[in-house]
């Protein structure tokens, strides 16, 4: 007996993990946004004046913005030729090491300005992933979806 795709169990493991793996990259996403707003500009923009500092911290949350589309599309691409799944994973990863990385992100004082640098470098990746990973999760859980629904 074939297993039926459109099954309600099934559907409902689909929308729960997807549901799941949209929390945790959103959550990623905007911890950085608080991250941004107490810490990041006296960490790697610290020798300009303290509010231009908060602006180019949160210039860098908005580079994330920027690049989810870019995402979308690289990522949609992909997961049209290759599969979803092997996408969703990629995307969750590109977030997790992104994040990862600028947890352990030397800072200005340390590296001079490659530490802004790698910070952009960072949230621009970051935001590829989260383009990509919203999109890809909802396309599977309507690719799953019956017909009717």
């Amino acid at each position: 007996m074939s297993k039926n795709p459109h099954n309600l169990s099934n559907i409902r493991k689909i929308t729960f993990a997807s549901f799941i793996g949209s929390l945790l990259e959103w959550y990623d996403f905007f911890l950085y946004g608080t991250a941004a707003a107490l810490v990041f500009n006296k960490l790697f923009f610290p020798n300009i004046d303290p509010v231009i500092g908060v602006v180019a911290s949160f210039g860098t949350f908005a580079v994330g913005f920027v690049s989810r589309p870019i995402g979308g599309i690289i990522f949609g691409h992909f997961g049209d030729k290759i599969g979803r799944k092997k996408v969703l994973i990629t995307t969750l990863m590109i977030m997790g090491v992104g994040t990862f990385l600028i947890g352990a992100l030397p800072t200005y004082d340390s590296i001079g300005i490659w530490a802004p640098i790698i910070l952009i470098t960072l949230r621009f990746a970051q935001g590829l992933g989260l383009g990509g990973e919203y999109a890809g999760a909802a396309l599977i859980v309507i690719e799953h979806a019956p017909r009717k629904q």
